[in-house]
């Protein structure tokens, strides 16, 4: 484009439409986006909060979760609760002071708000009973006596008690030092009418830890469940938050170290915080809620917004270099990279977008938060940074340094290597190294899992106090928090039929010979044991009866130890079966082994379905990760293929464009095996978005040196041209765009450091599988362009 000194000399109506709107009423634009900075940023610190919700994490549709969230009235004790289990750190359970203290919690938990309870279970609770047969039939009470006062008469009776109920092993520690209290939740607030807050509950959990272990006669607690997970991670998102202003300056650093321009880093960096304002601001408005998925938006679209303003910056530098007027710089620089600034930005939204092909909401939550993100980019970052550097302008040495980089003074060193990549020798040689890399990958990445590979809660990291506290529990208590029921369904009055019974009864057996089950539970066990009870406790009768008065006598007594074995009506009963673990390959079996069952003997009168239970929900969730996967890759490479051939109009640039896109899955893919990562709920996001996002790369570079093939250069010449013209600052975007997410690894929430660290992988290998492969695969495929 020629060079334009002086204003006069260039004709204001030249450009597109839009160029026009943008930069002859520049001002106008300025100041609309100031209005809109100082009123989206109002709504984002007034209305903007933090929460997370149970069945926001569950994958809705899947037929599994359906058949969960039809039946969770009846299956209090399967769904969102707290294991708290009180340890004794100087002796045993039987000690008065201990009982007392326990007695407290068990109260204070009581009146917390959000608990359900009439399903809370502890020693203190009445309807934790014990039963015993004599010679004259069936004695019980529960296990706390009512005349309990802590002498040492009552402890005894506790003790006794204890002996006689069978609860070790579920309420009572194997070894006697420590008692569970099971504290089932409400969806929402019964006073309010509003969804629990879990920051509010986590704050009240806390307090409760701090007032009982502090002292020399304090008490250990360990907590466990779904709402103390969500505290911890809300507590780890408000230190992730701090991460963010580590990236800003990191990402200002890199660039002010490239441009060593003050102003020009100050508007990159300051319209990009404007896209988080917008974005912020926004969400808040649709009623969303940040959680610990998406908060991590506000990074992205930060990095994001910082890459393709330094694109901008390095265009009008240059123009500025040669001489051209101000203005007219920033109106040739929106001229030559907006179509491609805007179809990067297309891409990352498509990257975004597929990921609400995942059936599971925090995950659509996400993709609808990070595409308002990207959104506004195209007005902060491709229309406002123009007009704004239209404004402040840049250095003049920056400007300078600019030219004498174009003119390959600074041509010499690593860029000097990559000029040659469309040498045949050096072209052959990158692009073998790429098949052997993508060989080597995909050999590797054959072994990734699909679901959690650890044990504990695998969104912490295993040093954490809730994995500490999952690990005691586990460790002293036989039956786990990792339980996986099958719902079998009758019609009313229909579930103490003796062939539902005996069948629910199979069903427990084919799980307790899946590896990893520990023990199985249901009503088919309860009766069998009263009903040898009521016969002198003779095994023979240790069976189930095929006369109905014995099996209904048999449910009446079990309902009144553990009214969880099936509901009011006699429509639902629940098999449990406990695990030793959550891991992918555990929950395959077991759902394998329940699958099966079920299709073979669901029939007229009773249906068998899956699944509650954590383990339950966590398998569904797997399955649909699985699914979501493949469809996943599919949606956004399609995408990307489309916008990148609309783009270029050449198929064979589509082709360079995304090859290394695909490398660089195969090797994401390849280090989650390394790392000992699954693919999860949080893994699973990160290739579409290292795909949509790592596509900008090839698009600018490839755009500057298509334009320039199609007016007569060599490739040599061209590949030459948009190294100096773009590929430098493609450099500065990886980097920039690793160093903005590279500080999640140190999150304590270990899936946003999982996150941080595949997503770090795939910008940097995609800068550089950029810069090498593109020009190697244009040897081979865009030697002539027409």
């Amino acid at each position: 484009m020629p060079v334009v000194r002086d204003l006069r000399d260039f004709d204001r109506r030249s450009g597109s439409l839009l160029e026009r709107l943008v930069f002859n009423q520049r001002m106008v634009l300025a100041v609309a986006c100031l209005v809109a900075t100082v009123v989206l940023g109002w709504l984002a610190v007034t209305r903007l909060t933090l929460n997370a919700s149970f069945e926001r994490m569950l994958p809705q549709s899947h037929p599994y979760i359906q058949h969960y969230l039809q039946n969770k009235q009846e299956l209090r004790g399967l769904g969102n609760a707290l294991r708290v289990v009180v340890e004794n750190p100087r002796g045993d359970i039987y000690d008065a002071k201990y009982l007392e203290t326990l007695r407290q919690i068990n109260d204070a938990l009581f009146l917390t708000p959000g608990v359900d309870r009439a399903w809370m279970k502890s020693m203190w609770t009445p309807s934790v009973r014990w039963n015993e047969v004599t010679e004259e039939g069936f004695s019980g009470g529960a296990v706390m006596p009512d005349s309990y006062d802590g002498s040492p008469r009552s402890v005894e009776q506790l003790k006794t008690n204890i002996a006689r109920s069978g609860i070790v092993g579920s309420l009572v520690g194997a070894d006697y030092r420590s008692t569970m209290i099971f504290v089932p939740l409400l969806d929402r607030d019964p006073a309010t009418g509003k969804a629990i807050d879990y920051a509010q509950l986590t704050a009240a959990i806390d307090t409760l830890v701090g007032k009982y272990e502090q002292g020399p006669d304090g008490v250990q607690i360990h907590v466990t469940g779904f709402a103390r997970l969500v505290g911890a991670l809300l507590s780890g998102m408000r230190q992730v938050l701090m991460y963010f202003g580590v990236a800003a300056l990191v990402a200002a650093g890199v660039i002010y170290g490239y441009t060593r321009c003050v102003r020009s880093t100050v508007l990159v960096v300051a319209c990009s915080l404007v896209a988080v304002v917008w974005q912020l601001g926004l969400v808040s408005a649709l009623g969303f809620e940040l959680d610990p998925f998406s908060i991590l938006v506000p990074f992205l679209v930060f990095a994001i917004g910082v890459s393709h303003g330094a694109q901008k910056m390095n265009g009008i530098m240059q123009d500025v270099g040669r001489g051209t007027h101000l203005l007219v710089a920033a109106r040739y620089t929106f001229r030559r990279l907006f179509l491609a600034g805007l179809t990067a930005l297309l891409a990352d939204a498509v990257g975004f977008a597929v990921l609400m092909a995942i059936d599971i909401p925090v995950i659509r939550d996400l993709a609808l938060a990070a595409s308002i993100g990207v959104a506004v980019l195209i007005f902060t970052n491709l229309l406002l940074l123009p007009v704004l550097l239209s404004y402040v302008g840049v250095s003049p040495a920056a400007a300078a340094r600019a030219i004498a980089s174009e003119s390959g003074a600074e041509d010499k060193g690593v860029w000097r290597l990559l000029a040659q990549c469309t040498q045949p020798r050096r072209a052959a040689v990158a692009v073998g190294i790429g098949l052997a890399l993508a060989a080597g990958g995909l050999a590797m990445s054959a072994r990734l899992q699909v679901g959690d590979l650890d044990p504990g809660a695998p969104e912490l990291r295993a040093d954490s106090r809730y994995n500490q506290d999952n690990a005691y529990i586990t460790a002293h208590y036989s039956l786990s928090s990792d339980q996986f029921a099958v719902m079998v369904k009758t019609p009313d009055e229909q579930c103490l039929d003796y062939r539902t019974l005996v069948e629910a009864d199979r069903l427990g057996w084919a799980l307790q010979q899946v590896p990893g089950v520990q023990a199985t539970v249901s009503l088919a066990d309860a009766v069998r044991q009263i009903t040898a009870g009521a016969s002198e406790g003779s095994p023979k009768w240790l069976t189930l009866s095929r006369e109905q008065n014995v099996l209904n006598y048999g449910a009446q007594q079990a309902s009144t130890s553990n009214p969880d074995l099936f509901n009011r009506a006699c429509s639902l009963m629940p098999v449990i079966a406990y695990l030793a673990d959550h891991k992918a390959g555990t929950l395959e079996k077991v759902v394998a082994a329940a699958d099966a069952f079920a299709r073979e003997h669901s029939g007229p009168g009773r249906e068998f379905l899956l699944a509650a239970g954590s383990a339950g929900i966590e398998a569904a969730t797997n399955i649909v990760v699985r699914d979501a996967n493949t469809k996943m890759l599919l949606y956004v490479y399609a995408a990307v293929i489309v916008l990148c051939f609309i783009t270029f109009r050449n198929w064979r640039a589509v082709v360079v464009a995304v090859l290394p896109l695909v490398l660089t899955s195969i090797l994401c893919e390849a280090l989650m095996v390394a790392l000992g990562m699954g693919v999860k709920v949080a893994t699973l996001p990160v290739i579409a978005l290292g795909v949509g996002i790592g596509v900008d790369y090839a698009l600018y570079l490839l755009s500057v040196q298509l334009a320039q093939q199609r007016q007569g250069a060599t490739l040599a010449q061209a590949y030459r041209h948009a190294l100096q013209f773009t590929g430098k600052v493609v450099a500065l975007v990886g980097v920039t765009l690793a160093a903005g997410v590279v500080c999640w690894a140190w999150s304590p929430i270990k899936f946003q450091a999982d996150m941080g660290i595949l997503l770090t992988f795939m910008f940097a290998l995609n800068m550089v599988g950029a810069l090498v492969l593109v020009p190697a695969l244009s040897h081979f495929l865009l030697k002539k362009v027409k």
